[in-house]
């Protein structure tokens, strides 16, 4: 075979190559269109019902934009992104959510003919550990199972979308595999900050361990690429722009209550507290004020101690004054939840929780809305590692106008809480235990509770669609 055949050869060769692979990449972004969102369902994710919608209206409805929003975590856990699809799908934006579906979305989700969720794959049980050292041969499988499975529904199950809104963190592989799939898509890339992801790595791993180090840069390289960012704090975009010098917009999009919560009626309170499982054997105490209802929700995670409540709560039984009891209310999931199950039977046990009855449970989105709204007293554990996030639970507390005692060291905190106005904030286990026996003991407590509830009523009064309108609303087109 002579040269020019072996040239030829290889021309044909290579352009073979290059058109497979320029016909396997995902399709690009070429503006709205007016084609009907896909009437099919795959058996691994719910498509938006059009049963209601005119078959005509069906083929030509032309959408604002298109959005495609990624919390690789679990949809219904995930509030602040559920809000997002729902606003967005609300002002007439085509809208794709992708996560983990393992727990009920909210039902305005469900029922919005303009979004759809493509559920992601969990990865294998045996890949998922709290183990330190499983967890450093286990999660490099791990990000190579949600690197695959992201890349297959954002490049090639979803329509390509004009914007693409990445919850971070999770960092590792997220922001990657947005950003490689935004250039070839000709997709807009917006990151929306909850916290910094390196500084939770920090809380299992330490903050010398150079895995940590690996993310702190990565998630700083990828931060400055976006064309823009959301943050949940001010003092977290004040960050960004100047310890990441993320050029692009950094724009504060505080988290607020959603609609459903609310301050409840004492008609409507009466009639939950006696068929809410958790509170039914003690509602009539509850209504006399023989006992007060506490409701705190978690994760269950490392950045959330809940000790400090245990060990509080042992404080206050152990009182020398007339207290109430407390019924203590503890919703969520997570990984330290059997922990600290144990740790409270033992504490029942020695008999050193005579004045609090702490009991956990995992409501839907009504009950929980309503839960908050017929407590006393909210109580947040969220400890920031990076001292620039808010933890959520306390803005659904306020949307229902409930007052709030929280950890209060860090940064943020003022933000969303104003001493002695909607909340009190403690440093450690003595001074959570002291706030419990003020706001609690009679009559002077009820005084000072009182009006910590009206300045939760104010505060809670700001909405999420308030804040959405003029900031994410705007920035994607869907309002002017």
């Amino acid at each position: 075979m002579g040269v020019i055949d072996i040239l030829l050869a290889g021309a044909v060769l290579g352009s073979t190559a290059l058109c497979i692979l320029l016909f396997l990449l995902p399709s690009q972004y070429r503006g709205e269109s007016a084609r009907a969102r896909p009437q099919t369902a795959s058996p691994h994710s719910r498509r938006a019902s059009t049963d209601n919608v005119p078959p005509h209206d069906a083929e030509t409805k032309v959408f604002k934009t298109s959005v495609q929003i990624v919390v690789l975590g679990d949809i219904g856990r995930s509030p602040r992104m559920q809000y997002h699809a729902m606003s967005a799908g609300k002002h007439g934006a085509r809208v794709d959510l992708i996560g983990y579906k393992e727990s009920d979305p909210h039902p305005d989700l469900l029922a919005d003919p303009n979004i759809s969720i493509m559920p992601i794959p969990p990865s294998p049980a045996a890949l998922r550990t709290e183990n330190r050292w499983m967890f450093m041969v286990c999660a490099p499988l791990k990000v190579l199972w949600q690197v695959w499975h992201l890349w297959h529904i954002l490049g090639y199950r979803s329509r390509p979308a004009r914007w693409l809104l990445v919850q971070n963190p999770p960092s590792i592989p997220t922001l990657a595999v947005a950003h490689a799939l935004c250039f070839l898509r000709n997709t807009c890339l917006i990151i929306d900050w909850h916290n910094f992801g390196w500084t939770i790595l920090a809380l299992k791993l330490g903050q010398s361990h150079p895995l940590v180090s690996f993310a702190r840069r990565y998630e700083r390289y990828f931060g400055r690429l976006a064309t823009a960012n959301f943050c949940v704090t001010r003092v977290m975009a004040q960050t960004l722009r100047d310890g990441y010098h993320v050029p692009s917009p950094t724009l504060t999009l505080h988290d607020r209550p959603a609609a459903h919560f609310q301050p409840l009626t004492r008609e409507v309170r009466d009639d939950f507290l006696k068929r809410c499982s958790v509170t039914k054997d003690h509602a009539a105490a509850i209504d006399s004020r023989e006992t007060r209802l506490v409701v705190s929700s978690t994760s269950w995670t490392a950045d959330e101690d809940f000790s400090l409540l245990l060990d509080a709560l042992v404080l206050y039984s152990a009182a020398d004054r007339h207290l109430p009891r407390l019924l203590v209310v503890i919703t969520g999931k997570g990984p330290q939840k059997g922990y600290y199950l144990d740790l409270i039977t033992r504490l029942n046990v020695e008999g050193k929780l005579k004045r609090a009855i702490v009991v956990t449970t995992w409501l839907s989105i009504s009950d929980y809305a309503s839960l908050l709204g017929s407590a006393d007293l909210g109580v947040s554990l969220h400890v920031s590692s990076s001292g620039l996030d808010l933890p959520m639970k306390v803005v659904d507390m306020l949307g229902a106008a409930l007052p709030v005692v929280g950890w209060n060291r860090f940064r943020a905190w003022s933000e969303l809480v104003t001493e002695g106005v909607n909340g009190r904030g403690f440093g450690d286990v003595g001074q959570l235990a002291e706030i419990l026996e003020e706001l609690f003991q009679q009559p002077e407590g009820a005084t000072e509770l009182s009006r910590l509830k009206r300045g939760a009523l104010t505060e809670g009064q700001k909405r999420w669609d308030d804040v959405w309108y003029p900031v994410a609303g705007r920035l994607l087109g869907v309002c002017d």
